[in-house]
């Protein structure tokens, strides 16, 4: 039996994306997301915050549009798969986790107040808005080396 490695997030940009293009032309971006869980402690009645950050990897087109439109402190939902991996840092061995995204969906305003939240994602038949697509998702795409 398969098992499924699915992670959802919302939060809010940490940087800007960092992008590379590799040697066969593909694209890969990476960026940080932040998550905060808020709480009352209970022994002082104080609200306190957690934030986790996480790492994110887009590959290919999805990369393009990562590049174009995330900005820092910006707020995005994003989908996508666990990956963990390794390399060897002078005889030391490190490991990262990162957040493989498969789609993600800029949130929140942008420039000309117009809303980008609870928006569907587009049908084949409806027009696209080059200048900020609402849903973006990548294709079916083979594994590439890190």
């Amino acid at each position: 039996m398969a098992g499924i490695n699915k992670v959802i997030l919302v939060g809010n940009l940490g940087r800007d994306p960092e992008v590379k293009t590799l040697e066969g032309g593909a694209k890969v971006a990476r960026f940080t997301v932040a998550t905060t869980e808020s709480y009352k402690d209970r022994t002082t009645g104080e609200r306190k915050d957690v934030t986790e950050w996480h790492n994110v990897v887009c590959w290919r087109n999805l990369a393009e549009i990562a590049e174009k439109f995330l900005v820092k402190g910006k707020q995005v939902y994003v989908e996508g798969r666990l990956r963990t991996r390794s390399w060897d840092d002078n005889g030391t061995k490190r490991y990262v986790t990162e957040i493989n995204a498969d789609n993600f969906q800029m949130l929140g305003r942008v420039e000309n107040g117009a809303e980008h939240a609870a928006m569907p994602a587009p049908s084949a038949n409806a027009p696209q808005q080059p200048e900020m697509p609402p849903f973006v998702s990548s294709p079916e795409e083979d594994e590439l080396p890190f």
